[in-house]
This record gives C-alpha cells, structure tokens and sequence, in this order.
C-alpha cells in the first residue's frame, strides 16, 4: 500500500567515521524506511547476481573468495589506487544499486525516507533528493573513531579520509545538518527534532492532480 503524494525524499550524508548509521539507527526506530547504500552494494553483488557476473567478467576470478563471494577487502585495495579500476568498478555496481535503491524505496511507504549515501557528493546525486541531511563531525574526530573502530593507524585512516570529499564540499549540500560531537543521546534528540520537521514538510506536500 502506497500513500497517494511522493514520499519525501531525505539523502543522508557525511564523512567515514561521522555517526552516519547511527542517525541511520535512530531514524528507523522511529518507524521511517531507511535505505542503506552501503548494504545494497553488498546485495547486489551476492553470489548468482549479474552484477557479480559482470565484475569476475571484467577483473577475473581472483577477486573471489573462497566461498563465491566477492572478496571486499582484496577489491577494495586494488582499485583504491586506481582511478582507472575503481571507474570500471563502479560502472557495474552503480547502476545496479541504483536500480535496487528504486525498487525497495518505491515498495516502502510513509511521508518521509531516508537514502544513505556516503559518496553523495562523489557521485552527484544530491540533485535527485528533496533534501541533503549531513551528519558533521571534526576531522580529528572522525580519525580517532575511524581508527578504533578499524583498528587501522592513523596513516591508513587519514589515507581513506583523504580520497573522500571534505567537510567543506559536504556542508555546502547540505540542507540540514546533525553535528555528531557529543554522545548519542545528543544524536539521537537531534534526529527526534529533524523527525518532526520532516513529518511536517511532507504533510504540506501535495499529491500530483
């Protein structure tokens, strides 16, 4: 069952290690369909799926694991490098999760979803959503929870902090922003409050004659 007028469309957005999953967290308790970018991309390339077929076409079967999967760590390394590999890469996978998104957002209903897509900026998408919510955090916070988290060192971290867009280019998107320097109790009273404001835009839109 659908409502008549177009849900509200949220793309949310920020840098690795910025609370993004857990606004996301909090934005589905609260009952809201949440789409996770991130996790279609996994689905997608699921052993059996034409995308997966595609990639061990393209880069061989070496990017598999032992169990037909495709190896995330062991890709992720070859083509972080490599402009070239990652562009031949994402030429598959991008409009197979795209179509995906597009599929389970128009089965889902409500006034509001929230998409989370942490290259948004990257990939130029912001134009299809009604507004960007940028969850923000400082640099030096966003390392010193990237590198607990991974247990990565500080070098790696700042490697992967690097090939990201910055915090600049983020919040110039952005239509609302969550700043994610205090705890989560902070956080989640920030989605409780964005909650109500989208539940009101949505309720002035109205359906297309």
């Amino acid at each position: 069952m659908h409502t008549s007028a177009s849900p509200l469309l949220i793309a949310l957005t920020g840098g690795i290690a910025s609370g993004k999953s857990a606004a996301a967290d909090f934005f589905s308790d609260l009952g809201v369909p949440v789409f996770d970018t991130d996790q279609i991309a996994r689905d997608v390339v699921e052993p059996g799926s034409p995308a997966l077929a595609r990639i061990v076409a393209e880069f061989g079967a070496d990017v598999l694991d032992a169990a037909g999967r495709m190896d995330r760590a062991r890709m992720r390394e070859r083509v972080f490098n490599d402009p070239e590999q990652r562009k031949r890469l994402e030429a598959i996978t991008h409009p197979a999760i795209r179509t995906e998104l597009a599929r389970r957002a128009q089965q889902a209903d409500g006034p509001y979803q929230i998409h989370v897509i942490p290259l948004l900026v990257e990939g130029g998408r912001a134009g299809a959503y009604d507004r960007v919510l940028v969850v923000d955090a400082p640099e030096e916070q966003q390392l010193r929870r990237l590198m607990a988290r991974d247990a990565s060192s500080e070098e790696q971290a700042r490697r992967i902090l690097a090939v990201q867009a910055t915090r600049r280019q983020r919040l110039a998107i952005a239509d609302d922003v969550i700043e994610n320097t205090g705890t989560l109790e902070d956080l989640r009273r920030q989605v409780h409050s964005l909650h109500q404001d989208y539940l009101h835009m949505a309720a002035r839109r109205t359906p297309a004659p």
